[in-house]
């Protein structure tokens, strides 16, 4: 089984540069999208043999979440049912026999780190969602979770240290994650691989330079340990200012 994630950045501006190229070749059973920056209505994807289920964020142009799917799940449930957080679009989980998928987009504690409380708070509360969901059945998550977790995982790491994706509590955050039981996909595979990123600014041809960040994630419950075949991270695809990234499952 394959799963793909990608923070296309403005789905109908990535639909410019590539986007069903990746889609095609990639042939994912389960397709997640953050950052759609769409409204109801403003996009229609023909995409034969797939279910589709959008989240719109309330403000126009903003976040935004998909689920493409092959096979139908058994529920989709949109949010994590605080009103709250539920207003940006940024959560979708659909549950199938043997685990759910999530796709999140995690909120930005922006500059100056303005939403770092807000920030710390969705974190309690998405961490209390998974581990509800856990006591059903194992879970496999993804998206752009805005934290690059170890020095390893960007570029600059003594200069971004306490910039927005950096702070001491969004990598605090993270560490909550795998001290409850998930597990970092690609970590697990390649513990030591350094320059893999999945962002990188648009501003100083950090690109080109490869001056980014490892921001976008597969995590599973320890449950599916046993399951996991491979992690990429498709630094050769372009699209957006983030990169998709995958899960192998057997």
């Amino acid at each position: 089984m394959k799963l793909i994630s990608w923070n296309v950045n403005g789905l109908r501006a990535c639909m410019q540069k590539g986007f069903m190229d990746f889609w095609k070749e990639a042939d994912a059973d389960i397709f997640c999208l953050q950052e759609t920056k769409l409204q109801e209505g403003q996009l229609t994807l023909e995409l034969p043999g797939y279910e589709q289920y959008w989240n719109y964020a309330e403000k126009k142009g903003y976040s935004g979440t998909a689920l493409f799917t092959k096979e139908t799940p058994l529920a989709v449930t949109y949010g994590m049912g605080i009103e709250e957080h539920d207003r940006e679009g940024r959560l979708i989980t659909a549950e199938y026999q043997d685990f759910y998928v999530v796709t999140v987009y995690t909120p930005n504690s922006q500059r100056e780190l303005t939403r770092l409380s807000y920030r710390m708070q969705w974190e309690a509360d998405f961490l209390r969602y998974l581990k509800g969901l856990e006591q059903k059945k194992p879970v496999i998550f993804c998206g752009d979770l805005n934290v690059a977790h170890r020095e390893i995982d960007l570029k600059n790491p003594k200069t971004n240290r306490g910039n927005a994706g950096f702070t001491d509590e969004e990598r605090s955050c993270f560490d909550s994650l795998l001290g409850n039981g998930f597990v970092d996909t690609f970590r697990y595979f390649y513990p030591d691989a350094a320059g893999m990123y999945s962002w990188w600014s648009y501003m100083y041809q950090a690109r080109a330079k490869n001056a980014g960040w490892r921001i976008d994630y597969f995590l599973v419950s320890e449950a599916l340990r046993d399951r996991l075949a491979d992690a990429k991270i498709h630094m050769e695809v372009f699209g957006s200012d983030h990169c998709p990234v995958e899960l192998d499952m057997a």
